[in-house]
């Protein structure tokens, strides 16, 4: 939106924001105003004070002015009759500044989250590298890459809320320090526990990224422009997902692996230094407010026992002490963590959010859709190996429909939320990643014809473009401002637990009943000289895996059908 809506004064509209006294002389007026008469309080027919020029206040002027017009939202400080004027900084305040503002906070945000996820795809390229360095064993090497994702996933929820209480762009932008500082140590650490602990710094920085990052967009961009907003920042990541095995490989062959974490440090810099510049400063929601920290403990111990158990399941088995450790512990912690929330004076999760059919229901489309899609790159990336002896990097290659797909799509879908109701683009991009799967599922064999598995790719890419931006709107935009972070958080912490456990359950289900030579093989994607027979097997579990993957993505879409179907511009801000 435009400045025009804006204060008189000229230091009001530079900066975008009113001053304090025009605030609270705005509260005020709605105090007086919602005072009936006659009903006691002694202040009957009450009127405000004329300014120093004669004529009655700006503020009083605006209200009046939605009360003539009928409006429900109109440009610039005012509000509707009825509401609290919003916090200084707050997202009306934000939208009401227009101009360049929220184009501005998307190349903050962007420069972040394309920091962060391209350091996770890098790493994965340059694990063997740090293993031979280091002479760690697979379980050891594993941890390195573990460790950030089980604690930046369960750290995701409580951070939100933490950022929710005292502001977004302080913690967005400490967490984006500590992610900077952590990452530069990590290239000097001496051995691989030193190394698996600044993983662990690294995610905390990461999780305060990543859970304000959709948040401050949503804060900064007004609702009829959210999903242009939103799918420029799916973009965003789709892309960092593509180049980040690529600097990773370049990185770790000719400079070493220690540049994969260097390689942050100028750009996290960068991103610091542009926050501090361009973010403006939001207050959060009340310094009385405590942080739920026996809820975050709760919910460590419960999801870290299920990503510990999820992940490892496949190569160890349901049997195996340290996979039913964690199943006890997700089973014992998760019903003591609901009974915190209901009793809780500041929940973790806001259970009020609960009430909402859209934020449900996108968000269980969410979670089945993480599910149903990240699997599936996994899975044909091992394939290409082990069937026809590809590399690593020939196998990639090969998966990159799926990445285009959403690259294209994503920024498509952030114009279409526009004119279309988000619903109707979420679940119909559900439908095209089935029709993709539903291809998959009927083209796998000993002897597939790589044309059909690029478009079934394709069409999962595409389908998976389309869900995301309209499908992340829906969540953002039904609550209201002063929770998005724990919103977001809860959105970004059930993508990370449905990519989790679409690694873990697609590769048990493909692995089981083969022979431990035969598992050795689907785990490490290893040319091994299969033969026709051997390869016939896990082709067979290959189809049960995708026959789950797509049932999950049906329960998706019918979960999408549910929400209730509107456009951004028509939701609360």
């Amino acid at each position: 939106m435009s400045g025009d809506g804006l204060a008189d004064d000229s230091g009001d509209r530079a900066t975008g924001r009113r001053p304090a006294a025009s605030f609270e002389r705005g509260q005020d007026l709605e105090s007086k105003r919602e005072t009936k008469p006659g009903d006691g309080s002694g202040r009957e027919g009450e009127k405000e004070p004329l300014s120093a020029s004669g004529h009655e206040p700006r503020d009083q002027r605006k209200y009046d002015s939605v009360r003539e017009n009928g409006r429900g939202q109109q440009s610039g400080p005012g509000r509707p009759v009825g509401s609290r004027p919003e916090e200084p900084g707050s997202q009306q305040e934000q939208h009401d500044a227009g101009g360049w503002y929220p184009w501005l906070v998307l190349t903050v945000t962007s420069l972040g989250a394309f920091l962060v996820v391209v350091n996770a795809g890098s790493l994965n390229v340059a694990l063997p590298e740090i293993s031979k360095h280091f002479h760690a064993n697979a379980m050891t090497s594993s941890w390195i890459l573990l460790s950030f994702m089980l604690v930046n996933t369960v750290l995701i929820l409580v951070f939100g809320q933490i950022s929710d209480i005292f502001g977004r762009k302080k913690l967005y932008l400490g967490g984006m320090a500590l992610f900077t500082l952590a990452s530069l140590a990590s290239g000097f650490a001496p051995s691989a526990g030193a190394l698996i602990a600044l993983r662990i710094l690294q995610a905390a920085g990461g999780a305060f990224v990543v859970v304000n990052t959709t948040a401050l967009i949503t804060d900064a961009f007004p609702p009829a422009r959210l999903g242009t907003g939103l799918g420029i920042n799916v973009l965003t990541a789709s892309a960092a997902q593509l180049v980040g095995p690529v600097v990773g490989g370049l990185l770790a062959a000719h400079w070493g692996w220690r540049w994969v974490f260097w390689f942050n440090v100028p750009v996290g810099v960068v991103a610091v230094l542009w926050g501090m510049w361009i973010l403006r400063p939001a207050p959060g929601r009340s310094t009385r407010e405590r942080v739920d920290a026996p809820g975050g403990a709760l919910l460590f111990l419960a999801l870290g026992g299920l990503v510990m158990a999820m992940s490892e399941i496949g190569e160890l088995g349901w049997r195996n002490p340290s996979v039913l450790v964690g199943l006890v512990l997700f089973a014992i912690f998760t019903p003591s963590f609901v009974w915190r929330e209901l009793r809780a004076a500041s929940p973790l999760l806001d259970l009020q959010l609960l009430r909402s059919r859209s934020y449900v229901m996108a968000n269980a489309a969410n979670f089945l859709n993480a599910f149903s899609r990240t699997a599936v790159v996994l899975l044909f990336g091992l394939f290409f190996q082990f069937a026809y002896g590809m590399s690593a990097f020939e196998a990639g290659y090969r998966i990159i429909p799926v990445v285009i797909g959403v690259l294209a799509v994503s920024p498509i879908a952030g114009l279409l939320t526009r004119r279309f109701s988000t619903k109707l683009l979420a679940s119909t991009g559900m439908g095209i990643s089935m029709a993709g799967l539903a291809l998959l599922l009927l083209t796998i064999g000993p002897e597939l014809s790589y044309g059909l598995t690029a478009l079934a790719m394709l069409l999962v890419g595409c389908g998976a473009g389309l869900f995301l931006t309209p499908n992340t709107t829906d969540i953002m935009s039904s609550v209201p401002s002063s929770r998005r972070g724990v919103a977001n958080g809860l959105r970004s912490m059930l993508g990370n637990m449905g990519q989790v456990l679409s690694t873990a359950v697609a590769l048990s289900i493909a692995g089981a009943g083969l022979p431990e030579p035969l598992k050795n093989v689907l785990y490490a994607g290893a040319d091994a000289a299969l033969s026709r027979q051997e390869l016939a097997l896990i082709v067979h579990g290959y189809r049960w895996a995708l026959a789950v993957l797509l049932l999950a993505l049906v329960l998706g879409l019918l979960t999408s059908l549910l929400r209730s179907g509107r456009r951004p511009d028509a939701s609360r801000v």
